[in-house]
């Protein structure tokens, strides 16, 4: 994965998203830097067509979300839809992204997102979406839809579950950015690094989750985004039951006896 620059010379040819593999680590970049990256129709298709993919493919272990130019993703392509009006478009359209946010989080790899410059309204719902975040020192977050006539209720629902109600509600109601240090000190991210560092520190964090047992992996993530909204009582009785089908995984007894014995783990993925 290459570091981010400024928006580089295109044509019409150029694909709009790219996608490389790496030990075990795909990275997906979004391609429009002369639009902002902004999510069109064409890009959120492509980026549904690629995490479905990666989802399938048994040589993926943990997908980057990174982007070129110098905007990371600056929501959702304001002129296309302009271009597109009415409701049976604009319905199709914020139905697309919803599928395409929920397949973040359903994924059975996690999803990192690599974050430099703005991240706004569906930018940031993107990142949001994903499992883990690192973000340069330079990179913001905003939902600044209310300024414009239209209030961001589609990234609130991602924001809302990553980050406190009463930040939330400020970000949507403002449309004020946040620097990357008050991202992370409301949770939206993990890890705040200088640009030059950003690529290493991302491809560092994939590849110590790549290095794994990709099935317990999948298992915690579903397990986590399935017990976080139960009460307290059905959460443990359903962690309780996961807990004792990965304990009948043979990578479960595979980490455990290498870890008795002092050795690394040979994960066979079941």
């Amino acid at each position: 994965m290459s570091a981010p620059t400024s928006a580089p010379m295109m044509s019409a040819c150029d694909p709009i998203l790219l996608a490389e593999t790496h030990e075990g680590v795909r990275t997906l970049t979004l391609n429009r830097p002369q639009a902002r990256n902004a999510l069109s129709v064409a890009l959120m298709g492509a980026l549904q067509q690629a995490l479905d993919d990666a989802g399938a493919d048994d040589a993926v272990r943990v997908v980057i979300l990174a982007a070129r130019g110098p905007v990371f993703c600056a929501g959702h392509d304001l002129r296309e839809m302009r271009a597109n009006p009415g409701a049976v478009a604009y319905e199709a359209l914020f139905t697309q992204c919803a599928r395409l946010m929920m397949t973040l989080v359903h994924l059975p790899k996690p999803v990192i997102a690599c974050v430099h410059g703005m991240a706004t309204a569906a930018g940031c719902q993107l990142v949001a979406s994903c499992d883990l975040a690192v973000a340069a020192e330079e990179a913001r977050f905003a939902t600044p839809g209310v300024t414009i006539g239209l209030f961001c209720s589609t990234p609130m629902v991602a924001l809302s579950r990553a980050i406190g109600r009463k930040k939330v509600m400020e970000m949507l109601l403002t449309g004020e950015p946040l620097d990357a240090s008050t991202a992370l000190a409301h949770g939206l991210i993990n890890k705040v690094v200088a640009q030059a560092d950003l690529v290493r520190e991302t491809t560092a964090l994939a590849r110590s989750i790549a290095d794994r047992s990709p099935l317990t992996v999948a298992l915690g993530k579903a397990a986590f985004q399935r017990q976080i909204d139960m009460p307290l009582e059905q959460a443990y009785a359903y962690a309780s039951a996961i807990m004792t089908r990965n304990m009948m995984a043979r990578d479960a007894e595979e980490g455990i006896d290498a870890f008795l014995e002092k050795r690394a783990p040979t994960w066979c993925g079941r």
